[in-house]
């Protein structure tokens, strides 16, 4: 197994980097990465769609304990799938205190996601995190090691207790994950979790997979390889990259209304490369050209999104899919790197596609909400205690619980969005949550990757385009 490939897919989305897309890259030699955002609700609300072709029922049946098998599909399964014009089923929240089906839900995801990308070859497979979503993480992780996921990406943010988390799950003991609160001084917040309460019995100590930091900081890299043991190398991303991106440095100066990014910005590859650890370069480099210059300065290779996302294998639903390829190719997409759309304050590219949350008419149609609650912040109560509050939350919810107003400016609902772009959005007042379509600035390149009379493309087309086969 090859777990220093030259491309890594990227984790895009929830599901976008689906098991399928990341199964057909790794089978081709290289690293498919799933998604593990959100991977409990993934898994909830494909149940209810029916299951069709019994992949995910193939895969619960190899789970080491089947009484959580035997719940979960009874109470989600709907044989031949819901009416279209019906809403999913709700699946719990997170908390710091989770119940145990909300953990049961996360660890099964956690384990369906990379057991089906697995299936069926020996490539390597990895499952990406974001730092800033930390609630569901010990549960969806777990999940994925107990099917031999062999590498763990976490970004958007710094991952310096993920190591730690990992130790301990491979082999089953208790595990706490510190959490971010707003508003913490001398009281500390944790997240429990202990494989006991999930698995009636316990296997052997599981494999440990390789664990990469996504960073786009010199001083980051460095830190984390010194004082972070487990850190096994970096993926080093820029901020021409998809999804979340790291916010310059100093004060924020915009453009156009979009982040300005300067020299402080850039990554001194040279000192990441004196650190010794392997180390992939990300945004931007979807060519045969920049994969060798990426090569040339020391890397090991490159990770790719937003070609992977745009082709048939990918999870992104496959109607807005084939509208956002003929988009480009008459003409362009504008892809805008919204400093406000994120509830994390993170700068987050947004595709400016009609019907879409990148259309400012849409957005401001749509009513506020927070009932998935994935990127909600924890906060001190001044009662004591912790709150749980997102700016993208009606107004009135967010500023009553403490927060500013400020905040809530322009942010949007990623939550609902992105799983209307994986063709599992909720339905509601007649219709279906507007979708929310992030990519990458390279967009305007798919073209390169198009057979010559297609006007799609697959994975295995973006593999040898960036090999130069």
């Amino acid at each position: 197994m090859k777990l220093n490939p030259e491309i890594i897919q990227g984790g895009m989305g929830a599901a976008v980097s689906s098991w399928h897309l990341a199964r057909t890259v790794s089978a081709l030699g290289q690293m498919g990465v799933v998604s593990g955002t959100a991977l409990d609700l993934v898994l909830a609300r494909r149940l209810q769609t029916g299951d069709p072709g019994g992949d995910l029922r193939r895969a619960m049946g190899h789970f080491p304990d089947q009484g959580v098998t035997k719940r979960i599909l009874d109470h989600y399964l709907v044989p031949g799938g819901k009416v279209p014009d019906k809403a999913f089923k709700p699946t719990p929240l997170f908390s710091a205190e989770p119940k145990r089906r909300t953990e049961e839900l996360a660890v099964m995801g956690g384990f369906v996601e990379v057991y089906l990308a697995k299936e069926g070859h020996d490539g390597p497979v990895g499952i990406n995190f974001l730092e800033k979503i930390q609630l569901p993480t010990p549960s969806i992780l777990y999940g994925a090691l107990l099917a031999r996921v062999d590498c763990v990406l976490v970004g958007a943010g710094i991952p310096r207790d993920i190591p730690r988390l990992i130790d301990t799950l491979i082999v089953h003991d208790p595990a706490a994950l510190p959490l971010h609160v707003v508003g913490a001084t001398d009281q500390k917040a944790e997240m429990h979790f202990d494989p006991r309460d999930v698995l009636s019995e316990l296997p052997p100590a599981l494999p440990r997979p390789k664990f990469l930091a996504i960073i786009a900081s010199t001083t980051l890299a460095i830190g984390l390889a010194r004082k972070t043991p487990g850190v096994e190398g970096f993926v080093i991303e820029g901020p021409t990259a998809g999804g979340h991106n790291a916010p310059p440095r100093g004060e924020l100066v915009l453009k156009n209304g979009q982040p300005v990014y300067g020299p402080r910005d850039e990554v001194d590859l040279a000192k990441i490369a004196e650190l010794g650890l392997p180390f992939w370069l990300a945004g931007g480099r979807a060519s045969p050209e920049r994969l060798r210059e990426a090569q040339e300065g020391g890397a090991v290779g490159i990770q790719v999104g937003t070609a992977f996302a745009l082709c048939e294998d990918s999870g992104m639903e496959p109607t807005l899919r084939a509208r956002i390829v003929d988009q480009v190719l008459r003409g362009g997409v504008t892809v805008f790197t919204d400093p406000l759309a994120s509830p994390t304050g993170f700068p987050f590219k947004v595709a400016q596609i009609p019907g879409t949350l990148g259309e400012a008419e849409v957005f401001e149609a749509r009513d506020r909400r927070c009932d998935l609650s994935y990127l909600r912040d924890m906060y001190v109560k001044p009662e004591g205690g912790w709150g749980y509050r997102c700016p993208a939350e009606p107004v009135d919810d967010y500023v009553g619980k403490g927060g500013d107003i400020a905040d809530t400016v322009g942010r949007k609902c990623l939550c609902n969005g992105l799983f209307t772009t994986i063709g599992l959005g909720q339905f509601r007042d007649g219709q279906v949550e507007p979708a929310i379509v992030t990519v990458g600035d390279d967009l305007c390149n798919l073209a390169r990757f198009l057979p010559e009379g297609k006007t799609s493309y697959t994975a295995a087309d973006v593999i040898d385009y960036l090999l130069g086969r």
